[in-house]
């Protein structure tokens, strides 16, 4: 584990984890957005400390939003909303320190319970599809888009035109067969493609800033007594069936493509009320119902990188930006990114640890800077992160036209938004596109045109009736919900 004496792996953690806690505290700045305003500054840097630096704002941010949710019941992310429910109550009987500390301390236990599942899931699973053949990674691109129903909210139609407008934008550029550019309308910038990193700060960093200078200012924290009370060992025991409920269902989320932290929690927080031995307790000041949310959510950020790293196929909007900083190196997260950059998995374990060290560290002491954040002005807020944006931006290339087409990607982000269109669809579009356009055309090559090959590759075969089978579902569940 050479992360632990690798200092630049060592900074990157700790500061990824400083940035997320602060970005997680401000509602609205999800852990994906977050992690997107960081994206472009990792251009420059080693793959390891980059790759570290992403998954540490998404651990540091899960246990931000649990910040502003008990003390001034607004989440700072969407997974925070059922912290609200108990945590704000014990801040308003004067215990809202020991709220904070419980969840400090159950994300601190939620993420390293997932951190084991994902070192111990990942790389079996990974070694398995290291049999794929061109026709086998069409069909798991074709697999990866059949999880668009999942990510689509009940929304399949709109998931499903979103999807459809991603893989067009992966269309543009050089044709990866003949080498003829297409869809460049003459820019000799387009030539290379739209890079994936440059659609996804517009559609969530920028699309999420339109939002909010539409939206009235959030509630401000009281200066009161709030210094974090790290829970005592008789507490502790007693919150661990909760926050073993919390890490049980936030491993089955975390793994299922479009479930994610806020399912998981609210699911956490439901079971552990209905196991509890004093349900009426909760939604009153119950300890419990902060542990199982929190502990819930943080698991989520380990597990979500299962589909991730094993098959290249991600499952929230946080591991998507996490797949663009992949590509970013030249990476490519999948079966064989085990075999030839096994140092940056290892490195990304590592870091994932040290993440979680940092959170319970920087949580004892970044209480008073972050309500000094949460209490500033939101025009300024705003108007910081946009120049955090557009000065990221323009630091990979150098380049005014890309400044353009991530302002274009977040106006598009903040129609889809109004629209109530999911952007997730549209984001794995644009990072499948190439794989699906690039393998089905290589195995036709190979076959000779013929189309067959597609169902005598047993891995390949079994892949596309996965995606037939989660289509299937997908579609009857959602005429069960519409009937």
């Amino acid at each position: 584990m050479g992360a632990f004496t690798d200092v630049s792996v060592i900074a990157t953690a700790f500061g990824g984890t400083l940035w997320g806690i602060l970005g997680g505290a401000l509602p609205g700045i999800s852990p994906s957005i977050a992690m997107a305003l960081l994206l472009p500054f990792t251009y420059g840097m080693e793959p390891i400390p980059a790759i570290v630096l992403l998954a540490s704002v998404y651990v540091g941010a899960e246990y931000g939003g649990s910040i502003p949710a008990i003390l001034i019941r607004t989440p700072g992310t969407n997974a925070a909303a059922a912290t609200t429910l108990d945590g704000y109550e014990m801040a308003r009987q004067g215990r809202g320190g020991e709220a904070l500390g419980i969840s400090l301390v159950s994300g601190l236990v939620g993420g390293l319970f997932g951190l084991g599942v994902l070192v111990v899931a990942t790389e079996p699973l990974a070694r398995v599809a290291l049999a794929f053949t061109p026709p086998a990674y069409f069909a798991l691109a074709v697999l990866g888009l059949s999880v668009i129903a999942g990510l689509a909210g009940g929304a399949l139609t709109k998931g499903l035109i979103a999807a459809s407008l991603g893989l067009m934008i992966a269309t543009v550029g050089t044709d990866p067969v003949s080498g003829v550019p297409r869809f460049t309308f003459g820019s000799p910038e387009l030539l290379a493609g739209i890079r994936p990193i440059l659609v996804m700060v517009g559609l969530f960093a920028v699309a999420e800033m339109l939002v909010q200078i539409g939206e009235p200012d959030w509630a401000k924290a009281e200066a009161r007594d709030t210094r974090l009370k790290l829970p005592s060992l008789a507490l502790f025991r007693r919150l661990l069936p909760a926050q073993a409920i919390g890490c049980g269902i936030g491993t089955f989320e975390g793994v299922t493509p479009g479930a994610g932290g806020t399912i998981a929690a609210f699911m956490a927080y439901n079971e552990a009320k209905r196991w509890s031995r004093d349900p009426d307790a909760f939604g009153k000041g119950a300890p419990e119902g902060v542990a199982a949310p929190e502990a819930a959510n943080n698991v989520v950020t380990a597990t979500a990188l299962v589909p991730l790293l094993s098959l290249g196929i991600p499952g929230s909007n946080s591991a998507a930006i996490l797949l663009g900083g992949f590509l970013v190196h030249g990476l490519t997260p999948g079966p064989m990114l085990f075999e030839r950059a096994p140092e940056v998995v290892w490195g990304l374990y590592g870091g994932l640890l040290l993440a979680n060290i940092a959170m319970l560290l920087l949580g004892l002491v970044i209480l008073t800077p972050t309500l000094w954040l949460v209490n500033r002005p939101k025009p300024y807020l705003v108007a910081a992160i946009l120049a955090l944006i557009v000065s990221g931006v323009f630091a990979i290339e150098q380049s005014v036209f890309d400044i353009g087409l991530v302002l274009g990607f977040g106006a598009l982000g903040y129609a889809l938004r109004w629209a109530g269109v999911p952007v997730l669809p549209l984001v794995l579009g644009v990072v499948l596109g190439f794989m699906l356009e690039s393998n089905y055309r290589r195995s036709l090559v190979l076959s000779g045109g013929d189309h067959a090959v597609f169902v005598e590759d047993p891995v390949a075969l079994g892949l596309l009736a996965a995606a037939l089978l989660l289509t299937g579902f997908s579609l009857w569940r959602e005429f069960r919900r519409t009937t």
